[in-house]
C-alpha cells in the first residue's frame, strides 16, 4: 500500500461508516463463537491496531504487522503486544492463539495460501480463524489497484484456499449488501479519477449525518447476522474456519 493512502486509511478509520459498520459485524460474529474467557488472540495484520481496541475486550490480544508506520501507530493504542513482521512467517509458537482474525488481509498477499497455512499452526486446537476479504474478481478497480491487492473472492474460492490450508469452513456471509450499488458507482468515479494515488473516494469521511445514514444498512446486516442469518451477495465476504 502506498505511504500516503495508509495513512489515508488510519486517519479514516474512527468514524468512516464502512469502518464503522465493519466492526460492528464483526462484533456479532465474534460474540457467537463461544471464546474462552481470556481469551488468547491475534490479530494478524493488524494495521493501526484500531480493531486490537475492540478485540481486547474479549481476552489478550496480540498483533502482528509489516508496515513500520502501522506498528508505530499501533503500539500508540495500547491495546495489546504489537510485534514487527510478515504473516506468512510469524515469531509465535504452534498453538499459541484461541482465535485469529485476518481483516482484509490476505488479498495483499501473493501467497494466500501459505499465510492462511501460517495462522493454521498459531492457533491452537478447537480455535477459530476470522476472515473478511474484498468480494468479486469483477469490482476489480483503482481502489484494488491502490491497495496492491492480488485478488478479490467468492465464498467458493475462498473456502477452497483455506481448506487446503487444513481449515475447516464453519460460516460463511458477505456483507455490504444494501451498499453494492453505491459501491458499484464510486468504483466507477474511481476508475476514471486521475488522483487515484493520492487520494480515494472510499476513504472520504461524510458529514455526520450522511456517514451515519450510510453505516445503517451494515447495522441492519449485523442485527440479521446476530440471529444467524446469512447474506447472500455483497461488496465484502467474512468467514469463520476452524
Amino acid at each position: 500500500m502506498d505511504r500516503d493512502y495508509e495513512l489515508q486509511t488510519h486517519q479514516a478509520e474512527d468514524q468512516h461508516w464502512w469502518y464503522r459498520g465493519r466492526r460492528t459485524v464483526l462484533d456479532v460474529v465474534i460474540a457467537r463463537l463461544g471464546l474462552p474467557q481470556r481469551a488468547r488472540i491475534l490479530d494478524a495484520g493488524c494495521g493501526s491496531g484500531r480493531n486490537m481496541v475492540e478485540l481486547a475486550r474479549r481476552g489478550t490480544v496480540t498483533g502482528i504487522e509489516l508496515s513500520e508506520t502501522s506498528v508505530a501507530l499501533a503500539r500508540q493504542r495500547d491495546a495489546g503486544e504489537v510485534v514487527a513482521g510478515s504473516v506468512l512467517e510469524m515469531p509465535f509458537a504452534e498453538d499459541s492463539f484461541d482465535l485469529a482474525v485476518s481483516l482484509d488481509v490476505i488479498e495483499h498477499l501473493e501467497d494466500d495460501l501459505g499465510a492462511l497455512r501460517e495462522l493454521r499452526r498459531t492457533v491452537a486446537p478447537g480455535g477459530s480463524l476470522l476472515v473478511t476479504v474484498p468480494a468479486y474478481q469483477w469490482l476489480w478497480s483503482g481502489h484494488d489497484e491502490i491497495n496492491h491487492h492480488h485478488r478479490r473472492y467468492t465464498r467458493r474460492s475462498l473456502q477452497r484456499v483455506a481448506e487446503q490450508a487444513g481449515w475447516r469452513q464453519a460460516r460463511t456471509t458477505y456483507f455490504n449488501s444494501l451498499l453494492l450499488p453505491v459501491a458499484i458507482v464510486l468504483r466507477v468515479l474511481d476508475r476514471v479519477s486521475t488522483k487515484t494515488t493520492e487520494s480515494s473516494l472510499d476513504l472520504w469521511v461524510p458529514p455526520e449525518p450522511l456517514n451515519w445514514l450510510l453505516e445503517r444498512p451494515l447495522a441492519l446486516e449485523a442485527a440479521l447476522i446476530k440471529r444467524g442469518g446469512r447474506i447472500p451477495a455483497g461488496l465484502s465476504l467474512l468467514a469463520v474456519f476452524r
